[in-house]
């Protein structure tokens, strides 16, 4: 699972750069693995080419590094792993200021990719003239490309929407338990799933509630706005967003009621919920899934389905990208073009579930069977494509991931576990925000 980091860390963040400037600066990097210039490569005529992620991407899990120097006898590939989002981009940032340092191949996650098109462009071998653009999803190539028509870069997985939820408590809810009917009912409109929600609460099961969090629905409902934090020509207008808007006002509704567990996601609290099943749905991107059955354990089973969400919506998602700094740029673009492909996509999403951001991998995706049946034997792959092929172009700006968890961590959180009214959480979001952005 590769999300972005909900808090911004700024202090550990710039902690991280100050440590790494020194070697950076010499031109080194003590946690690189980067050996291209030792003497014992070159002599057995072999490129080393490093290729650095954060979290688990599933190449070497799925055998994809190991297929690909099978195929290329001359090339050795190492994995430069960052655990933490947080301190991986920070470091990246570092390295490519100073020209040394960075891996032949960077990942870049969704929340950064913004920083990246706008600040470190030039830093960036430009990968649109090496590949047939086609086979992206045409939103994906959009974040990743500047407004000279520069793509710094190819696109891994996505976070394509849907719900999850429970249909053991919506019958004891006296509630539809057909995907495709819930669908219907909330179809193109994140109110209509509060709705729902309302009526769920009058027989819901004792013990449980509709949603695991206010947060959560607005998380997912500004994952299918086009209009965001930032407008096309980089100016602030979180607070004149009429996307902004709808998903705060689905969160107020949630956060104002009695639906919500009120957990925070990834705290022991919600891997508890799931265990407890004291919430019937769950906004869930592709990648989630797996996190579900771990968390809901065996009990779960067969209670779990999935139904398509309100809109079309993205939560999540990588690129690759090739710094000018790579000593063997011909070979990482290479290596770059071939882990994205849908044929190696399709690899990936089979061994970990990252959902491709190739339409081309679509029809061949085979989820694992226990997942299938997991949920229901829900069509999982048909529901998630279907979703982002239509998901909408979204700005995004360098800031964008720390102006919306002021607005989840600090605004919502006022309002839906503090009592607070709307109004008064907005007033804690924007002046979060205002810090955030040194106004």
């Amino acid at each position: 699972m590769r999300t972005s980091t909900r808090r911004s860390h700024r202090l550990m963040a710039l902690a991280a750069v100050a440590a790494l400037t020194t070697g950076v600066l010499a031109g080194c990097s003590s946690d690189s693995n980067d050996t291209s210039s030792n003497p014992s490569d070159s002599g057995k005529g072999k490129t080393t080419l490093t290729v650095g992620t954060f979290g688990v991407f599933g190449y070497k899990q799925a055998g994809l590094y190991d297929e690909y120097m099978k195929l290329h006898p001359n090339i050795t590939i190492k994995e430069d792993v960052t655990t933490r989002t947080d301190v991986y981009w920070p470091k990246v940032l570092t390295r490519l200021q100073a020209g040394a340092g960075t891996d032949d191949i960077q990942a870049i996650e969704v929340g950064n990719i913004t920083e990246a098109v706008q600040t470190q462009a030039d830093k960036f071998v430009d990968l649109g003239k090496d590949v047939d653009k086609s086979q992206w999803l045409p939103w994906k190539n959009a974040q990743a490309t500047t407004k000279d028509g520069k793509q710094i870069g190819l696109g891994t997985d996505t976070g394509p929407m849907a719900i999850c939820y429970r249909k053991d408590l919506f019958a004891k809810a006296g509630l539809p338990t057909d995907r495709t009917k819930l669908a219907a009912l909330w179809k193109g409109d994140w109110s209509k799933y509060v709705n729902v929600g309302k009526d769920y609460m009058k027989k819901a099961p004792k013990g449980t509630k509709f949603v695991d969090s206010a947060s959560s629905v607005y998380n997912a409902a500004i994952g299918g706005e086009s209009q965001r934090y930032y407008d096309k020509d980089g100016n602030v207008i979180w607070d004149k967003s009429t996307g902004v808007k709808a998903a705060w006002n689905a969160a107020m509704a949630v956060a104002t009621s009695n639906m919500s567990a009120k957990l925070k996601q990834f705290d022991p609290t919600w891997d508890q919920g799931f265990a407890n099943a004291s919430f019937a749905t769950v906004a869930c991107p592709a990648w989630m899934m797996g996190y579900i059955q771990e968390k809901s354990g065996t009990s779960g089973s067969g209670k779990w389905d999935v139904a398509a969400a309100p809109t079309a919506a993205n939560w999540g998602g990588s690129f690759l990208g090739v710094p000018t700094a790579s000593k063997h740029q011909a070979d990482a673009i290479a290596l770059a073009k071939w882990l994205t492909a849908p044929e190696q996509q399709e690899k990936v999403f089979a061994k970990q579930a990252s959902f491709p951001s190739t339409p081309a991998a679509y029809p061949n995706l085979k989820p694992a069977a226990a997942t299938t049946a997991y949920f229901s034997n829900a069509p999982i792959t048909q529901i998630f494509s279907d979703s982002a092929k239509t998901i909408p172009v979204q700005v995004f700006g360098i800031k964008d991931q720390p102006i919306g968890t002021a607005i989840t961590d600090v605004g919502i959180l006022q309002v839906e576990q503090k009592g607070k009214t709307p109004a008064q959480g907005w007033s804690a979001a924007t002046k979060e925000i205002k810090d955030v952005l040194g106004q």
